[in-house]
């Protein structure tokens, strides 16, 4: 039997997750489980998290810098609007410090799988 992260078989012989349940409140916990259990995890500044999308996991797209988000407005709005930004507030700092990123700055995107929204988060400190 070979040993692989999407079928669950790598979790259940090391009895672990790649994916901490952080952000996944709002989803079934079979949803959870097929993320945590099924999914590789990724690096983030600070603890990673999986998005959610009218209540159902979004899919792990990567982390992006300013040209791939520029081309998925939704998700450049959901940064801009985001705590890490103070809600928008400050519109020209918001645009210069995105218009900076570069990938392995930080922003991760996710796809809703149901819709094909663009999702992102930064993760910064």
């Amino acid at each position: 039997m070979r040993l692989c992260i999407a079928n669950g078989r790598a979790a259940e012989q090391f009895e672990g997750e790649f994916t901490d349940w952080y952000g996944l409140d709002d989803v079934s916990e079979e949803n959870a489980e097929q993320v945590t259990r099924c999914a590789p995890g990724f690096n983030a500044w600070q603890d990673p998290h999986w998005l959610v999308h009218r209540n159902d996991v979004a899919a792990f797209i990567g982390e992006v810098g300013y040209t791939e988000l520029a081309a998925r407005p939704e998700a450049l709005d959901q940064l801009r609007l985001g705590p890490l930004m103070g809600g928008g507030h400050d519109t020209s700092r918001v645009a210069s410090f995105l218009t900076l990123l570069r990938q392995g700055a930080g922003v991760m995107l996710f796809r809703c799988t149901a819709r094909g929204t663009h999702l992102a988060y930064a993760s910064a400190s």
